[in-house]
């Protein structure tokens, strides 16, 4: 979670979008793909860290399955990213700050954990989720001022 709040801060330092960054982990614990919220830089509204980093991994795999990688998210993926995860098959999502607007693991919707998804995806919440929010909460209050 460490390297997803460094890559969040960063997208937001760097390019001014909303401070989400998320890693993925190999079965073994290695991080092969960081990925940040790009909307702003990419101009494309499917720029967000899930699916930059979902990317990254299938392309390094050379794999559009994910299975048995970990997801390490700073926010609570929407409905868009949530549907990512499932098709792509990863096993395990972390995220650390609820988002209690789009969150599609429990706060508006739950799609990965839905019992009709077609894959099972383990989900731990709130790790780092202070830190995670506290980054959003500034960010907000910094653009809108």
């Amino acid at each position: 979670m460490e390297i997803a709040l460094a890559a969040a801060e960063k997208a937001w330092r760097e390019h001014g979008d909303v401070p989400v960054g998320a890693v993925i982990l190999d079965p073994r614990g290695a991080v092969i793909a960081t990925g940040v919220n790009k909307r702003e830089l990419d101009r494309d509204p499917t720029a967000h860290a899930e699916i930059v980093a979902i990317r990254e991994a299938g392309a390094l795999l050379e794999n559009w399955r994910l299975d048995g990688c970990t997801l390490v998210v700073t926010l609570e993926p929407c409905a868009m990213c949530a549907g990512a995860i499932l098709q792509s098959r990863i096993t395990r999502l972390v995220f650390g700050a609820w988002d209690e607007k789009a969150g599609a693991v429990g706060s508006v919707v739950d799609l990965v954990r839905d019992p009709r998804a077609l894959t099972k995806v383990e989900v731990i919440t709130g790790v780092f989720a202070e830190r995670s929010s506290a980054l959003l909460k500034e960010f907000f209050a910094t653009t809108r001022s």
